[in-house]
């Protein structure tokens, strides 16, 4: 039997080092790794699965009492949302989360849960939701990379904004922070290069590797010729498939995603390409480089002639001369280098751009809304080997240290003083003067960066000399001899040295303005893009339609440099996060080795010293974390005295408090000052006034709904009764009217037997005996009461409704619906609607769903609702149908399950991929997804579909809306018509088909309904859902396929010849390729 350990550390009666120490060693071998500080919660890394992240301990987690559940990254989640709408007791504001820890300590893991839980919570069944989970493994893909000290380490920054409207999102904005863009082109031992490059070569097909121009990964010198083992390259593949799946749910186009590849693949080669000079000390391209170069110049859509001039010499205007400047070879390589890192920024910031226009909110600009932000930023780091992203990253964890000392001890205490209260100072660690040296103008260490980055002359021994100079005798910096540019920084996690090598370069981050202008007027779009846009103050990529520009145009403005941008951009972060309400989760590394199950002590010792979190404890057990002014307080608790007009005064506040039963706060000058679990009691005293709330207005308005009911039903008894007294009168006056008549008639009778002249007596035959006359004649020829519509049943597989035609007293009627006028207008709407879905499937969907002239079996037109569900009544479990919205642009599927219909709305994204409303894989077609969720079922029942439902006739199919479409061949002509000026074009296209394609790139004709055969709907799934034959023929390709393939056979050529002269030379197989200038 477990012992019950704490939860909370604030409620520990001996606090000291060792107590707290052995605590969450305890906690942690139990596999507890959460644990609360009042309202901080620290999260120990367990390096491996727990069982805790499940959909039903996700359930519980939501809207529950922090007492009643262990503590849970899910609880600070559930706190957040619940503070955003106002349900805890601070009342609406905006809310964000502050993640924090060294590398490896689980903070990008941590975000994923966030992010996850606050999407169950505001689920709204919309696909916003989806796209921003799928948010996370594209990131992750293109920005984190392997570390020494952590496997999927965060090489960027992110701070999540999600924006809410009442309780559900409505979009979502992603700010990104100093992507280290130097690992593109150079990793340190036992680090790897970002993420995609090797989920791309070990995803891709063989023959879309042809057609990007990707060869052997142990031939790239930016992956160091190394590759991983079968086990890792397999996990790969799943991620790839994972990040193309992300891609297709956030929106992005099929071309954008080659071209995005077809320029990974071009870095890659780009780092193949070696410099040599000749005879005349001039510069020129390596033999054995040549094939890279032209294929790096494919890839990239330029000129080969082009890219090498930009690499070899330097173009500048002066006074309108151009002058050019040729380069050595360490001066080629750095432009190569240079090359390589500004493209791969510009992509992922097109990535940061294109997922926050895809996930804008889409509300008008006058609606107001809320938010939670979520700061997932790189974890403190001391590596080896410091270089200028680690003391920006750096950076930016004292920054957060500070905005954590600020909230829980500075303003905290500075309130008890301005307020009277009695406290006792804790002491604390406070790294302002850090910051000082840092950012303090203008003899800051940044400010001093970009002044020695402003003189082209000067080194990064100028740079390490004039801080020497400046900060010799500050105590949180030391000056280290070293030939090297050497210097130490205190910071509150420990020293750190840094080596200067390169800060200057990588601060200035400039492109030459040929390389610029040549990729401006690359023929790829995408690279033509990224180089034209634009860099915001905080280093944003802004991208804008891209010109055909000169050289001349890029000296007219001074580029800010990385450091500006960074420092920029950290005052703009601090700023949103000082006017929301923070919640803090303190993340921390158990052992340096990445082992489960064990726990360093003095590592974690360090991190819980240096993070504080001993005064935290001492803090949020003595102090008061939550302080509210007399008005606020008032305004949210007055319904707790049940008074009206209550004034907004210190007196009014104290009543309430009395009337509470809490204890343990305090009373200032201007505000009160309360526990961190006082919140939570306050908090479930509203909610019982609620629930009591809730209970008068259910009895009142039962009440109100009773009388109203009554008065109905009394009206529905008048006016039948008048109906029935109405046609008793009808009927009277029919019956008059009829003897009256037949009395006339016997009159006129006897008057013309009168005037008939005498004749012979004729014998009269007998007389019948007069039959009775049935008492229903009179009653059959009544009209039948007016009877009050029933609604019919909404399907087979439904319970009829309780009530019939036969109105009696018991029956609990509407008579507002009975008497509710039709209305024109919503009929109307729902026919426009109607027609404008008909035409956007016309336009949009025929091609792509139609094979050989006819549809589907499963595919049944735009049927209503209760028609799929009565074709679906007699039909087996699983059986499906997917049929089009009536009233909206995509589709339904319709599915048989055990007691009921299920119905999945299917959306039709900007791209063209095809996702059902809540599930998180989007599909090529309609065909590929009924294939898909034949083997994988459909969330949240896991439901397959199994059997096909066809056709009710044979005849004719179901789709009679649809049907027009058979005369669709009308428009042949009039494309025959236009093939004649489209001729040249479909030539000159065939000349980028990749290999294996079909070269017949005429345009099909529109298809031709036709009646689904006996044949087809008799096939079983997997020959239903074969996949599309003609996915080949409007594939995007890069464009300049057909130099890339050249190059790639070139390459191999030249590797061939390489091999044979190895064999010859040593009779050695030839190893594989390691680079030297690392």
């Amino acid at each position: 039997m477990e012992k019950k350990l704490p939860e909370d550390l604030a409620n520990l009666s001996e606090l000291n080092e060792q107590s707290l120490l052995e605590l969450l060693t305890a906690r942690f071998k139990q596999n507890h790794i959460y644990t609360y500080i009042g309202d901080i919660l620290v999260a120990v890394n367990p390096f491996k699965y727990l069982s805790i992240y499940e959909r039903e301990v996700s359930e519980r987690y939501k809207c529950h009492e922090k007492r009643s559940l262990p503590p849970h990254i899910f609880a600070v989640a559930d706190r957040a949302y619940q503070s955003l709408l106002g349900r805890l007791a601070t009342g609406p504001q905006n809310q964000c989360i502050v993640i924090s820890g060294e590398s490896g300590a689980g903070k990008t893991e941590s975000t994923k849960l966030l992010l996850r839980h606050i999407m169950e919570l505001c689920k709204a069944n919309s696909q916003l939701e989806q796209q921003i989970l799928q948010v996370n493994p594209l990131l992750e893909a293109f920005g984190n990379a392997q570390t020494v000290m952590n496997d999927n380490s965060s090489r960027f920054g992110k701070y999540v904004q999600l924006r809410f409207h009442n309780s559900s999102v409505k979009g979502a904005k992603i700010s990104e922070y100093l992507l280290e863009k130097s690992r593109v082109v150079n990793q340190d031992d036992g680090e790897q290069n970002f993420h995609i490059f090797y989920f791309m070569l070990a995803g891709i097909s063989t023959e879309d590797k042809e057609m990007y121009g990707l060869l052997d990964p142990k031939l790239y010198r930016y992956l160091n010729g190394r590759f991983g083992q079968e086990n890792v390259v397999q996990n790969w593949r799943l991620k790839y498939s994972e990040v193309c799946n992300a891609m297709d749910m956030v929106g992005f186009e099929e071309q954008e995603k080659v071209d995005m590849m077809t320029i990974l693949a071009g870095i890659l080669s780009l780092g193949n390409i070696m410099f040599e000079t000749t005879d005349n000390d001039l510069l020129k391209v390596s033999e054995t480089s040549r094939g890279w170069l032209k294929a790096t110049a494919g890839q990239f859509g330029v000129q080969e002639e082009d890219l090498l001039k930009s690499l070899t010499c330097t173009m500048s205007m002066t006074r309108g001369e151009a002058i050019q400047r040729l380069h050595n070879q360490q001066q080629a390589e750095d432009a190569r280098d240079s090359i390589a890192k500004v493209a791969y920024g510009r992509v992922f910031g097109w990535i940061v751009s294109k997922i926050n226009k895809q996930l804008a909110h889409k509300v008008d600009d006058d609606v107001e809304l809320s938010e939670i932000g979520i700061l997932d930023i790189f974890g403190f780091e001391n590596f080896a080997v410091n270089r200028f992203e680690q003391l920006c990253i750096n950076l930016a964890n004292e920054q957060l240290q500070y905005f954590f000392n600020h909230h829980i001890f500075l303003m905290e205490q500075d309130e008890y003083k301005q307020e009277g209260i009695t406290w006792e100072t804790i002491a604390f660690k406070d790294n302002k003067p850090i910051l000082d040296l840092f950012l303090t103008k203008p003899i800051g260490i940044m400010s001093l960066l970009d002044e020695q980055s402003a003189f082209p002359q000067a080194t990064d021994k100028d740079f390490v000399d004039k801080l020497n100079g400046k900060f010799k005798t500050a105590p949180n910096f030391e000056v280290v001899r070293s030939h090297t540019p050497l210097f130490t920084i205190v910071h509150y996690a420990g020293k750190v040295q840094y080596n200067a090598g390169g800060f200057l370069e990588k601060n200035r981050d400039t492109i030459p303005a040929n390389i610029r202008e040549l990729f401006i007027n690359s023929v790829t779009p995408l690279l033509s893009v990224l180089f034209a846009a634009t860099i915001s103050r905080t280093g944003t990529l802004m991208p804008r339609k891209a010109k055909l520009v000169s050289d001349d145009n890029f000296n007219s403005t001074r580029k800010q440099s990385v450091g500006a941008q960074f420092k920029h951009s950290l005052a703009v972060l601090m700023e949103k996060m000082f006017v929301a309400n923070p919640h803090f989760v303190r993340c921390i590394k158990p052992n340096r080795s990445k082992q489960p199950d064990d726990l360093d002590s003095n590592l974690v010792m360090d991190q819980l010293r240096y993070n504080g979190l001993l005064e935290t404890i001492r803090i949020r057990r003595d102090g008061f974390s939550w302080r509210p002014t007399f008005r606020e307080f008032t305004e949210r608790y007055n319904i707790l005295l049940v008074k009206p007009d209550l004034p907004l005064d210190k007196e009014s506040c104290i009543a309430i408090l009395n009337s509470t039963g809490l204890s343990g706060w305090k009373c200032g000058l201007s505000r009160l000052f309360f526990k961190f679990w006082h919140q939570e009691e306050l908090a479930r005293l509203l909610d019982r006034m609620g629930q009591a709330a809730v209970i008068i207005q259910k009895n009142y308005r039962a009440r109100i709904c009773r009388k109203r009911y009554l008065v109905l039903i009394a009206e529905i008894r008048r006016q039948r009764q008048a109906q029935r007294e109405k046609e008793e009168r009808e009927e009277q006056e029919r019956r008059r009217k009829l003897m009256e008549e037949q009395e006339e008639r016997r009159r006129l009778e006897v008057e013309q037997e009168n005037l008939r002249p005498a004749s012979p007596p004729v014998p009269l035959p007998r007389k019948k005996l007069p039959q009775p006359r049935p008492r229903s004649i009179l009653n059959g020829i009544t009209k039948p009461p007016h009877l009050i519509p029933v609604p019919r049943p909404r399907s087979k597989l439904v319970e009829a409704t309780p009530f019939d035609n036969e109105l009696n007293e018991n029956v609990h009627l509407d008579a507002s619906l009975v008497l509710q006028p039709i209305d024109e207008e919503r009929i109307k709407e729902k026919r426009l609607k109607k027609t404008n879905t008909i035409r956007w499937f016309k336009e949009t969907q025929v091609r792509k769903l139609a094979r050989d002239g006819s549809f589907p079996c499963w595919f049944h037109g735009m049927i209503s609702r209760r028609q799929a569900e009565d074709l679906l009544t007699d039909k087996p479990l699983g059986c499906f149908l997917v049929r089009v919205g009536q009233s909206r642009e995509g589709f339904t599927l319709t599915y048989r399950g055990g007691d009921r219909c299920r119905h999945y709305m299917v959306e039709v994204q900007t791209n063209g991929k095809y996702v059902i409303l809540g599930e998180d894989r989007a599909h090529s077609s309609l065909t590929d997804l009924v294939h898909y969720h034949a083997q994988v079922g459909i969330k949240p029942f896991m439901e397959l579909l199994t059997a096909p439902c066809g056709q009710v006739s044979e005849h004719e199919p179901d789709y009679e809306e649809l049907r027009g479409f058979s005369s669709a061949h009308a428009e042949d002509s009039s494309d025959a018509e236009d093939l004649g000026s489209k001729k040249i074009h479909f030539q000159m296209q065939k000349l980028f088909i990749p290999p294996q394609q079909n070269s017949n790139l005429e345009p099909r004709k529109p298809p031709v309904m036709k009646r689904i055969s006996d044949r087809r709907r008799r096939m079983d799934i997997g020959e239903m859902d074969h996949k599309d034959t003609d996915d080949h023929e409007t594939r995007p390709f890069p464009r300049l396929y057909p130099s890339i393939r050249l190059a790639m056979r070139e390459i191999q050529q030249t590797q061939q010849q390489s091999q044979e002269h190895i064999h010859v030379v040593s009779g050695k197989p030839l190893a594989s390729w390691k680079r030297t200038d690392a």
